[in-house]
């Protein structure tokens, strides 16, 4: 199953401290930060995301993103264009996701109210989420 834009609410929305609501504002009326916004819903539906992998110092959006449900909970497969990957488990207590196999841990930051960052050794990802 492809990576969906209305799985992305669920992706981490217990991340981070509550949404005041102040970036919605912002974006209604910011033409960059809604083009912005708009970028990012676009690329999600492609099934695409911005990554920088291998060490690798900007991002594009070369990386695809699966998602499969599992016994252990949603499981996301983040594949790099050289045929790498990375797994990550969607968790429901306020992390987000973690590293779903290997020995590296995944380091999530809030980017904005939609987006986060998930860094695993020398590669960096850019999810679409709903932080709260």
């Amino acid at each position: 199953m492809l990576w969906t834009p209305a799985f992305a609410g669920a992706l981490v929305a217990a991340c981070g401290p509550a949404d005041d609501g102040d970036d919605v504002a912002i974006a209604e009326t910011d033409p960059l930060l809604e083009a912005e916004a708009a970028a990012r819903a676009e690329l999600a539906e492609s099934g695409l995301v911005n990554c920088a992998v291998g060490g690798e110092s900007g991002f594009r959006p070369v990386c695809t993103i699966e998602q499969v449900q599992s016994d252990e909970g949603v499981i996301l497969t983040l594949r790099h264009p050289d045929g790498g990957f990375r797994r990550l488990l969607v968790t429901n207590d306020g992390r987000g996701v973690i590293a779903a196999d290997g020995a590296e841990p995944a380091e999530v930051t809030p980017m904005s109210g939609n987006q986060i960052e998930v860094v695993i050794a020398d590669d960096r990802y850019r999810l679409p989420a709903t932080v709260r």
